[in-house]
């Protein structure tokens, strides 16, 4: 092993960033090269100064920002006071992952290069740009720029003459080795604690909350099923305001757990101890120690995610099948994306539904490579829909039960929302784990400020919060810009809304997407849809005096598809109808409205 010491950090929301970043320190491995793989929040910061080399994986997340796991990072870099020459011992890349949808594009990856540069270090390569709207996805990008990354690596660290590289279809040790304790086999799983007893509950100690209730809130006949679930947090120590999320921890299914078990062979009951294997390894510490296979395969592996081309990279190392092999092989080759593309990615197979296609292969898998193979499953955030002051101890969620049809024959289904749809407090206690972190919308302070929200959907689940939250502080300049499909399907917390209207705390504008309304001809009736940047169009005089006159505050949280640039060019349109605004005048007023978070985002796609 080389005596280098390259450390790969990444800031990942949703997995990407995290999987790329564990394929750098897999061929870093593969070239003798010692490797650490962290996340950047879990890295000393100031350690940087001793780092010869480093290589940064970064998504970017909602509207331009860093990704939660980096955040404190992010605010440590960007310190003014930071020296110039902080980082001149340092070599670094950066690795970016955006959607080009977005405009702004891959913002973290390309300011975190600027400001390595600013500080000192020296760049091995120009930032990659990894994009999710490419036809093969962010691997057309990642793909060349690794391979100049690693030349470039060797060239200044070459590794120990010795030892020749392994090649990429013999599989690397795992990284931990699954000790089977004998006898009787685990008929017990140990209790999760339900709070920290230090402090408030987090992602290591979540709170087990009791569901109180789970309601559909669409109609029978609306294709979408949506629930409003509540908890009950009394004890605790959760504390939350409008704006924040909460994080919940999903399950696979019995039946999934029991197919995948039977797919591999193995005994859902049988007991073990996680053993690392590398120095710099530590045993997951949402695991317990001793582990039953039921509990490692039902709380912890993403048996229900789309794999990456990592699995089948490592699925295709451990195949002993001939055909299978192949097969597997072409889709880990830069000429089988298309294909892998078209099985895995298009109509959203699950690793478990690749392991049945796979059957010699995953008959093979030993349990050694179970953590290397599938990634853990990871939290869901969901806008809290309730506020503590209006519903002390409660906390309430709007939940879109994920369901729907490709060309596979079972429908594609959410893991955590079926989850919890599944769920029946009438039935007897259920306990969900979960915790509460802030969001990326505040709210203002000033008990004079107006606030318009643009909710359209579920995306209206923290203007909720916001509404309960200003309403019991008296606070009644509220402006909500709700948006569904037909009134009598999904128009969430109506007689609510209709109250607070008569009190004289709320301004509520609709749009009915798919209402019949009466066409220029009275005999015929057509579908003429109606959005919420129409409905902030033909208010746009409320709009502007309450921005511009009264020093209001703008909030859109939704889909993040079309509804965003939607809304922003109908703001845009206001600026310059209303503000008498030139186009570049409208523009800057909108990113000075950004700059000082009177304009914020909250989008998910």
């Amino acid at each position: 092993m080389s005596s280098l010491r390259l450390l790969v950090l990444f800031g990942s929301q949703t997995g990407t960033a995290e999987d790329v970043a564990e394929r750098l320190g897999r061929e870093a491995r593969r070239r003798r090269l010692g490797c650490r793989v962290l996340a950047l929040d879990a890295y000393p910061v100031v350690n940087l100064i001793n780092e010869p080399l480093v290589i940064f994986v970064c998504a970017t997340a909602g509207q331009g920002d860093p990704p939660d796991n980096m955040k404190s990072f992010w605010r440590f870099i960007f310190r003014k006071k930071l020296p110039l020459t902080a980082l001149c011992q340092m070599d670094f890349a950066v690795l970016g992952l955006g959607d080009s949808s977005y405009t702004k594009f891959n913002f973290v990856a390309k300011k975190l290069h600027r400001r390595l540069l600013q500080l000192g270090g020296r760049a091995l390569l120009p930032v990659c740009l990894g994009d999710d709207q490419h036809e093969l996805g962010p691997d057309a990008a990642i793909d060349p720029w690794l391979q100049d990354l690693w030349e470039e690596v060797l060239r200044l660290h070459p590794g120990p003459p010795s030892l020749d590289a392994i090649p990429p279809g013999v599989p690397l040790p795992p990284k931990f080795t699954l000790k089977f304790l004998q006898g009787s086999p685990c008929t017990a799983e140990p209790c999760m604690p339900m709070k920290d007893p230090q402090g408030t509950p987090s992602e290591l100690l979540p709170f087990l909350a009791p569901m109180l209730s789970n309601q559909r809130v669409t109609a029978p006949s609306h294709f979408q099923d949506v629930r409003l679930i509540e908890f009950d947090i009394s004890g605790s120590g959760i504390s939350f305001a409008a704006g924040d999320v909460v994080l919940i921890w999903p399950e696979n299914t019995a039946s999934h757990v029991q197919q995948f078990c039977q797919v591999l062979g193995l005994d859902p009951d049988q007991c073990f101890t996680l053993q690392p294997q590398e120095p710099d390894t530590s045993c997951p510490k949402r695991l317990p120690q001793p582990c039953s296979m039921w509990h490692l395969v039902s709380r912890y592996l993403d048996i229900a995610s789309v794999p990456r081309r990592s699995f089948f990279e490592l699925l295709a190392s451990l195949s002993p099948h001939t055909v299978e092999r192949e097969k597997l092989l072409e889709f880990t080759s830069a000429q089988g994306q298309e294909a892998l593309h078209d099985y895995c990615s298009r109509p959203r197979r699950t690793i478990l539904e690749v392991l049945c296609d796979f059957p010699h292969t995953s008959r093979a898998v030993p349990p050694d490579y179970l953590l290397d193979l599938i990634p853990p499953i990871r939290p869901r955030a969901f806008s809290i829909a309730s506020s503590l002051l209006a519903l002390p101890g409660r906390l309430q969620v709007l939940v879109a039960v994920v369901q729907y049809q490709t060309r596979l024959r079972e429908p594609r289904r959410g893991l955590c929302s079926c989850w919890l749809a599944s769920l029946d407090p009438g039935q007897g206690p259920i306990r969900v784990p979960l915790w509460v972190r802030p969001g990326g919308l505040t709210f203002p302070e000033a008990p004079d400020r107006p606030v318009v929200m643009v909710g359209p959907g579920t995306g209206v689940a923290p203007f909720r919060a916001a509404i309960q939250e200003r309403v019991a502080q008296g606070r009644t300049e509220n402006v909500l810009f709700f948006g569904c499909r037909q009134q009598d399907k999904d128009f969430y917390w109506e007689a609510e809304w209709r109250e607070l209207e008569r009190q004289g705390c709320l301004v509520l504008v609709t749009a009915f997407s798919r209402e019949q309304v009466r066409a220029r001809w009275p005999h015929r009736v057509q579908e003429q849809k109606v959005y919420v940047q129409h409905r902030l169009k033909e208010l746009g005089a409320l709009v502007w005096e309450l921005l511009d006159c009264r020093g209001g505050h703008f909030y859109l949280a939704g889909n993040a598809k079309s509804m965003p640039a939607d809304v922003t060019e109908a703001l845009m349109s206001i600026f310059q109808e209303h503000g008498g605004l030139s186009s570049t005048e409208a523009a800057s007023y909108l990113a000075k409205l950004q700059h000082t978070l009177r304009f914020q985002t909250e989008t998910w796609a």
